[in-house]
């Protein structure tokens, strides 16, 4: 006879084939219902929980990166002032040409005046950051720029950025007359 390898199950004394069947079938068996019920709705309560922290957390972060936006074109605008001697400006622009009051809109640095809200063929653009994604960001009197003259002090334009983003989350930028920021809590 040759010699097979697979090997039939060996019963225990007084089990049958049928008692056999079973019981190697409940061995291999999945989630009951009841336990896939269970721990479905588990899933479903920590869901619910961490979800709206979750958008709290993307709203706070929103905020954050619009922040660093601004006060990353207002620095670098004001020690470009003061390191080339020249007015550096500061303003939303879509087109790269004329200063918009929406502060949302791409930021484009420039040295020169930016005189009447428009780029002029002579001015020369430094650098442009993206738009932004927060809600809505508001700067005194709707001013369309932010000007910086060779001292690095934003005469006539310091005041605040209001930036709200989603569920309230807000802040605030504040430039002081000598040209520095600080950030403050806003309620939006």
């Amino acid at each position: 006879m040759p010699n097979d390898t697979t090997h039939a199950p060996r019963m225990r004394p007084g089990a049958t084939m049928r008692n056999l069947c079973q019981s190697h079938r409940h061995a291999h068996a999945g989630f009951t219902l009841i336990e896939l019920l269970v721990a479905i709705a588990v899933l479903v309560i920590m869901a619910t929980w961490a979800v709206p922290s979750y958008q709290q957390f993307v709203a706070r972060n929103e905020v954050a990166v619009e922040v660093m936006r601004l006060r990353t074109a207002l620095a670098q605008a004001r020690n470009t002032a003061i390191t080339r001697r020249r007015t550096i400006t500061v303003c939303p622009s879509h087109d790269q040409v004329a200063c918009l009051t929406d502060w949302t809109a791409p930021l484009m640095i420039l040295e020169g005046l930016a005189d009447g809200g428009y780029r002029k063929g002579d001015e020369t653009l430094l650098k442009v950051l993206s738009a932004s994604d927060v809600a809505s960001i508001t700067f005194r009197n709707d001013y369309r720029f932010v000007r910086f003259p060779s001292t690095g002090w934003p005469r006539g334009y310091n005041g605040t950025f209001t930036i709200c983003g989603e569920d309230g989350q807000g802040a605030q930028l504040v430039m002081s007359n000598l040209g520095r920021i600080r950030q403050a809590p806003a309620s939006c």
